[in-house]
């Protein structure tokens, strides 16, 4: 386990790497010892210099769901990350949100559902149902991942590990919301789908079901792996939970439409 003066030294480079623009060396090939609960200390502390700053916290995100993604990173389970205020942007109506794309090293952009809550969550031992019945709407939600730590080695070409990803927020960097707000009982949660297109040409298309077959099961493993940290999903919180479509590359001048039937669409280009 990496001592504390490592931690904070690491959540630096993280912070600076945001400033600037810069991206840091992975760090599982410079602390081969590196660990999962040494990737969420980093992340914790980078939180920390985040709220220091004025940052509120709005909520999380829950990371490699998918089945497919958990065996490409060698984990049995999701990850997860905080959600800051600094990062929320909103569609209004039927506009197209402008987002800059100077705030970001090399976005990537993912289609998820959001879950808000009308009641906390602490586990050990909460369900699914438990969610469902804690939420207050279901609502589209367009992650924004980034890398702070690079995605490939820029010697080995190596793949970052995930205590790489870990250590970096579970690469969080935005979120995008503006669609319908629906209570969960009024919707077929694991049917919910979203056609996403980029410049016009539909990119990914995706059910909600890829989500571990339905999207309140990470929001209930999520508030079971905060536990033991004390820590707890709170009212009002946004917990984006899990991607059903394959990460889309955006760069300055790219238009998205995240089309999501009966729940709305998101309209947003980078500039």
């Amino acid at each position: 386990m990496f001592n504390e003066s490592l931690i904070q030294q690491l959540a630096a480079e993280l912070h600076e790497s945001e400033k600037t623009r810069v991206q840091v060396e992975h760090f599982s090939k410079r602390y081969q010892g590196i660990t999962l609960e040494d990737g969420y200390r980093i992340s914790r502390a980078w939180v920390a210099l985040q709220l220091e700053q004025g940052c509120k916290v709005i909520g999380h995100k829950i990371g490699l769901t998918s089945r497919a993604m958990q065996q490409a990173s060698q984990i049995t389970e999701p990850d997860y990350g905080t959600l800051l205020d600094s990062m929320l942007f909103t569609c209004r109506g039927g506009e197209t949100l402008e987002i800059p794309a100077s705030r970001f090293i090399a976005p990537r952009v993912e289609v998820e559902l959001a879950f808000i809550l009308k009641a906390p969550l602490k586990g050990p031992d909460v369900t699914m149902a438990d969610v469902l019945e804690a939420t207050e709407y279901v609502t589209p939600a367009i992650e924004i991942i980034d890398s702070r730590i690079e995605q490939f080695d820029r010697h080995t070409k190596a793949m970052r590990k995930v205590f790489d990803t870990i250590s970096d927020n579970a690469a969080n960097a935005g979120i995008v919301i503006g669609g319908k707000k629906v209570a969960p009982a009024e919707l077929d949660l694991p049917w919910c789908g979203a056609i996403l297109r980029q410049n016009g040409v539909v990119e990914e298309t995706g059910l909600a079901a890829g989500v571990q077959g339905h999207p309140a099961v990470g929001v209930a493993w999520l508030a079971n792996k905060l536990a033991p940290w004390d820590e707890r999903l709170e009212v009002g919180q946004i917990v984006l939970a899990g991607s059903f479509t394959r990460p889309v590359a955006a760069k300055a001048g790219d238009t998205f439409e995240a089309d999501y039937g009966q729940l709305g669409v998101l309209n947003f280009r980078f500039v």
